[in-house]
Formats: C-alpha cells, sequence, structure tokens
C-alpha cells in the first residue's frame, strides 16, 4: 500500500497521523509513505523524526480580526491557497498514492480534495467532538470519515458515510498498574491527584492547584499530589510551593515543569484534572480514570468543551468552565471525593465505558476496506 498522510499545525492533528501510519505499518510492512505537511507547523519536525518522508506545501490559516499585520498575514494566506491546488496535484502525481488520508488542519483540505478530485480513496479522521472547518468541508467528498465520538456527526451533514473508531493511544500507557506506578514514584497508597495544563501549563490550573495543594496538607488529607505547571509556571509555581512550605519531592509531591513519564503518572491517579483535548481524553477513557475537565476557553470552535462534555454526559468525569473555576469549590470536591471514593470508582468504570478498545483494528478494517 502507498499511503500518502496529510495533517497539521498541533500535536493534536500530528501524533494521530503517526498513529495511523503506525496501524498501516502493523498490517502491511511493506507499505510505502509520504507525509505532505506545512514547512512552519510541527509536523516538519516531527515527521522526519519519525522515519517517514516529509512533503511540504504551504498552506496557512486566515485571520479574523482585521489589522493592519493580519491583512499582510491574509494575503500571504491567499497567495499560499492559490499555490496549494498546483503543489497538491504534483505531490500526488509524484507518488501515485492508494489512499490518502487526512487528520486536519489546514493543510489537509488541497492534499484531500485533489485526490478525491482524482478518484483516489480518500479517508479523514477526526478527532474531536466539535469536528473542525476542514472536516466539515472534505466530509462532503472523501469515501470514509473516521469519527473519535459519534457525538461529532452533530455538525457534519446527515449523508455523510462515517465510522467510529475513537483515537489511538501510546500502547505504554496500559504497562502499569496502579500498585506499580505508585511505588515506581515513592508514593504509598494513598489517594492519589494528577494535575497538568499541558507542555506549556495553563494558568488557571497552575492557581487552583497551588492552592489545593495548600488546602489538603493544612487539613490534614492524605492525598498524594502529581503536578506539572508547564512553561508558563516554571518562574511562578516553585515559589509559591516555597512560601506554601511545600516540597517539590517528596513521599506525598511530586511537582515538574514537564511530566516526561505520563505513563507512569496517570497509572497512579484516581483523579485527574486537565484540560480536555481529544487525545488527553482517550487516554483518560483508555486506563479507566475519572476526572476534573477545564477546557481551554481559546480553541477553535470550543471544541474542548464539547469533548469534555461527552464524558461529563457520561459521567466519568466533572466539567468546569474556565471562567467558572474557583479554588474553593475544587478543594471541596476532591475533599469529597477522598471521603467517599465509591464516587471515584463509578467514575472510573464510566469512563473505561467510553473507551473504543479496538481502535487500531477499527481504522485498519475502515482504510483496507476503502482501497479495495
Amino acid at each position: 500500500m502507498r499511503a500518502l498522510i496529510t495533517g497539521g499545525g498541533t500535536g493534536g492533528h500530528i501524533n494521530p497521523a503517526l498513529a495511523i501510519a503506525s496501524i498501516i505499518k502493523e498490517h502491511d510492512p511493506e507499505a510505502v509513505f509520504l507525509y505532505a505537511g506545512t514547512p512552519f507547523g510541527m509536523e516538519a519536525k516531527l515527521v522526519p523524526q519519525a522515519g517517514y518522508e516529509f512533503a511540504p506545501i504551504k498552506v496557512k490559516g486566515f485571520q479574523r480580526r482585521l489589522s493592519f499585520e493580519n491583512i499582510k498575514k491574509n494575503i500571504q494566506a491567499a497567495a499560499y491557497l492559490a499555490s496549494s491546488a498546483p503543489r497538491a496535484n504534483e505531490i500526488i502525481k509524484k507518488f501515485k498514492p492508494d489512499i490518502v488520508i487526512g487528520t486536519g488542519g489546514y493543510v489537509s483540505g488541497p492534499v484531500v480534495r485533489q485526490a478525491a478530485k482524482k478518484g483516489i480513496p480518500t479517508v479523514i479522521h477526526e478527532q474531536n467532538a466539535f469536528p473542525g472547518v476542514t472536516t466539515r468541508i472534505l466530509s462532503k467528498s472523501v469515501d470514509k470519515v473516521m469519527l473519535t465520538v459519534k457525538e461529532a456527526l452533530e455538525y457534519l451533514d446527515k449523508d455523510v458515510d462515517y465510522t467510529v473508531t475513537g483515537l489511538p493511544v501510546r500502547a505504554e500507557l496500559l504497562n502499569n498498574s496502579k500498585e506499580e506506578a505508585r511505588k515506581k514514584l515513592g508514593f504509598d497508597s494513598s489517594f492519589t491527584v494528577l494535575s497538568f495544563g499541558g507542555s506549556l501549563g495553563a494558568g488557571c490550573i497552575n492557581d487552583t492547584m497551588a492552592e489545593v495543594i495548600k488546602y489538603t496538607r493544612a487539613n490534614g488529607l492524605n492525598i498524594n499530589h502529581i503536578h506539572g505547571y508547564g512553561g508558563m509556571g516554571k518562574d511562578t509555581f516553585p515559589e509559591i510551593m516555597k512560601k506554601y512550605n511545600v516540597p517539590l519531592k517528596s513521599d506525598r509531591t511530586r511537582i515538574t515543569e514537564y511530566i516526561n513519564d505520563m505513563d507512569i503518572c496517570m497509572a497512579a491517579a484516581d483523579l485527574v484534572i486537565c484540560r480536555s483535548g481529544a487525545s488527553t481524553l482517550a487516554e483518560l477513557e483508555a486506563m479507566g480514570k475519572a476526572s476534573v475537565l477545564i477546557p481551554s476557553p481559546i480553541v477553535a470552535g470550543n471544541h474542548q468543551f464539547h469533548n469534555a462534555n461527552v464524558l461529563g454526559k457520561a459521567g466519568a468525569a466533572v466539567v468546569i468552565e474556565q471562567k467558572n473555576v474557583k479554588s474553593d469549590d475544587v478543594c471541596a470536591m476532591i475533599e469529597d471525593f477522598y471521603n467517599n471514593p465509591s464516587k471515584i470508582t463509578k467514575m472510573s468504570e464510566n469512563s473505561k465505558k467510553l473507551w473504543v478498545s479496538d481502535t487500531s483494528e477499527r481504522i485498519w478494517n475502515t482504510i483496507s476496506s476503502v482501497v479495495r
């Protein structure tokens, strides 16, 4: 199989694309891959690092807010848009793919669209509960739409040919039991909270967790805390912990800028407090974790809020919009969970029920059937 994969701009589009490539390779070791992405995005670095050939195509989104700077950017974006179809055709003609797979981002548009026009089998994958603009446009012309959650169908045409595949998660996430993970972290068997806001961090989550950690220690609650404060907290969070007389590393705390061993930390946790990106939620479901989700309010289409509500409605998570987050309320909530572990157990069970355990097989069956 010759697979042309495209998607980019953020890790939320790139990581699923690379995961899909791995799934194809697992079933067809002789498969040949080419990845089309923008030279400006993360994919330009991550894709070659993963060992795949990279074909650059210049595409940028348009700025909605009018300013002199944005007008200049939009002129450049228009120029890139005009050249994107010829460049996509050039890539397709040279590579001669058996299938073209898009995972979102502006760059998917011209590549998948031109392939569909040529009658080449096309498939797209949507990670979020609220589909992006590119997915909504391409869904009308591709052979198959793969969805992480069925709720995304509400925003697509009724006659779209779709299948729910779930989202691939890293296999290593399932390698540790809760007991083994806590032992590796130097924790005992007490209630454990994991919190993070991504590699950059999230000010709201940092501010809240600083007060939570202070509160639980002051009130004698035997709670283990793992927190990743991210880049935006590196100059402030350690100082706040010092002020509160909280060690960054002890038999109760593990506080770092970035969590490099997320598989172990996630396995150790009873409760996870985080944003609601699609990949994170898939991991919570795969590991059966209860969560408090604080969606980022500054993402396209407010898609994190829609993602979080899938878990919230299933009783797997508590969803709090950032504007409504209050440290006192979160402290009280965690103390309630601490005193009533059956609530956590029920949320965990509901989370596990949402996991699509055979995602890899569903994705492969979809791709192979479209190629046939």
